[in-house]
């Protein structure tokens, strides 16, 4: 079976009402690409909103979630409380967050295992910066990201992982198509090797990092590129034509 192909829209701390609105009308109303998986995931106040609107088909994933099914945990949101307003997926491991709040492998896995043991569906990101990348360290930074996953879970079929060098989200930059395949053929590999053959010919790789319009196609291309997790791109109309790269 060939791997569905998958696009995330990041909002990341963007949008009002108003704008979601419009965003969601427009996905609506476009004709997208049935083989495409759709995952929308807007600040943390307006799931219910895009939930309410987007049209059956189309999901919506929070941006995180904590790893406590409840309790005085202020500020956070729980699995079953992203279950219980009919949100499917979460973000998490995102290196926002795992660079300006701190978070680190074992508190990214540990909500991955919660999110996933609750029946919620993960885009796992990871993902080096440039310093990394130049000192040739981005295999076993991505790697070590997502060994501290494998060793809290088995199940890996609700799982995409999103590959996102940090020195191309926002920047402009994009890693060529050829340094994005290497990354994930080396990833697949990894999970062949330390997962399994089945996890790595079915797991999803998705690449992220100023994903536009422009480059999209060329990316979509590559043997080992699944989709794309789009950040600034997916407030735009230019969205539509990400979601329908692959046609």
């Amino acid at each position: 079976m060939p791997r569905q192909f998958f696009v995330g829209g990041n909002f990341k701390m963007n949008g009002s009402v108003d704008s979601i609105k419009k965003i969601i009308g427009y996905l609506n109303d476009a004709k997208l690409d049935t083989n495409v998986e759709v995952v929308i995931a807007p600040p943390a106040l307006y799931l219910l909103l895009a939930r309410e609107h987007l049209k059956p088909g189309l999901e919506v994933a929070a941006q995180n979630v904590f790893d406590k099914p409840n309790g005085a945990f202020t500020g956070e949101i729980s699995v079953d409380q992203l279950k219980d307003s009919n949100i499917t997926w979460t973000l998490l491991g995102h290196s926002e967050r795992r660079v300006i709040l701190q978070e680190d492998d074992q508190f990214v896995a540990a909500k991955t295992k919660a999110a996933l043991d609750g029946g919620i569906g993960v885009i796992l990101c990871c993902g080096e910066t440039l310093e990394q990348r130049e000192n040739n360290k981005t295999i076993d930074v991505v790697t070590s990201q997502l060994k501290a996953v494998k060793d809290k879970l088995q199940d890996w079929s609700k799982i995409v992982i999103a590959y996102e060098p940090i020195w191309a989200i926002g920047t402009g930059k994009v890693a060529s198509t050829e340094q994005a395949q290497e990354v994930h053929a080396a990833i697949r590999a990894w999970l062949k090797k330390e997962v399994s053959e089945k996890v790595a010919e079915e797991t999803r790789i998705i690449y992220g990092g100023s994903v536009s319009e422009k480059n999209c196609k060329d990316l979509s291309k590559q043997t080992d590129i699944d989709g794309f997790l789009v950040g600034g791109a997916s407030l735009k109309p230019a969205f539509v034509d990400i979601i329908n790269s692959h046609l």
